[in-house]
């Protein structure tokens, strides 16, 4: 199975049709073809169902698009950090995280290393905590920002000097607006839009769930999301209220949401997390040094 072959298969994935792929791949349509032809008799399965005008990926093809992905990230990432040893100091770091207002402090850091070294360049991922530390694991990230509670016993880390205030997201004009925080009784009876960290049966890993205790159970989750950008939308159309954390979704004045701490308050701490052992980039292990100098 050759690398050049799985970015002809991602390809006519993404575009849906040997037509679109082979011309953005400055390929014929009979080359790409043959090739998608022999990955299909290397595999010994279809990849893809075939319409007149379209290509749509089979049950088998789409887990190979997602192990394909995973291969040319790598693939990629491996390339970059070879031809960045030509250079004095250059090359790609990359940070995976959930949606937190402490990225602002990595922003920091990754603008002060750009101006000393201009070839520095950063890659952003956005997952929960299992879907970053799954790509840490696989080597795709360099760093993981993850927000607390989670098991990090296996990784080196840092706390990051900040923490995450979890509230309620909301229309200016719902009820619970006129409130200045809001307790466990007033979600009992109101449809909530929650992240999936937020409905975590595990209570232990979880932090809403410890605070809002026994009735947990009695939540009316209409919605579940990963990022608050999403949720917000759902929001303003009325679906519900979004359990979340402060300064990520727009709640500025021209905006319909507003955001209410809950009482009593619950904040979260974070950590940025890489693999112990780690050989680093020349990019990446000056972050790491100057992650060591602001957060130690």
């Amino acid at each position: 199975m050759e690398i050049r072959v799985l970015r002809y298969f991602l390809a006519i994935a993404r575009e849906g049709s040997i037509t679109g792929a082979a011309n953005s791949l400055h390929v014929t349509q009979p080359t790409l073809s043959r090739q998608i032809k022999d990955l299909e008799d290397e595999l010994g399965q279809k990849l893809f169902t075939r319409g007149i005008h379209n290509m749509t990926l089979t049950v088998e093809g789409m887990i190979l698009r997602k192990r394909a992905e995973e291969i040319i990230s790598m693939v990629d990432k491996t390339e970059a950090e070879f031809n960045s040893m030509e250079e004095s100091v250059g090359g790609d770091i990359y940070i995976g995280g959930g949606e937190t207002d402490a990225i602002r402090l990595i922003a920091d850091i990754a603008k002060e290393l750009r101006n000393i070294y201009p070839n520095i360049h950063y890659h952003l991922y956005s997952g929960n905590a299992a879907d970053v530390t799954k790509r840490l694991d696989k080597g795709l990230l360099d760093f993981g920002i993850l927000i607390q509670p989670t098991d990090i016993s296996k990784y080196d880390y840092l706390n990051i000097p900040a923490k995450d205030t979890w509230g309620i997201i909301m229309r200016k004009d719902s009820p619970l607006a006129e409130k200045k925080s809001i307790k466990k009784e007033d979600l009992l009876d109101v449809p909530l839009i929650c992240s999936r960290q937020a409905i975590s049966k595990e209570q232990s890993k979880n932090d809403f769930a410890k605070w809002f205790g026994k009735d947990f159970d009695k939540l009316d989750i209409v919605t579940t999301f990963n990022l608050i950008y999403n949720a917000a939308i759902m929001v303003d159309a009325g679906i519900g209220y979004a359990i979340t954390i402060d300064k990520i979704a727009n709640i500025s004045e021209n905006s319909n949401l507003c955001f209410r701490p809950l009482e009593p308050k619950l904040d979260s701490g974070l950590n940025i997390i890489w693999k112990k052992y780690q050989i680093f980039s020349s990019a990446a292990e000056l972050f790491l040094e100057r992650l060591h100098h602001d957060f130690d």
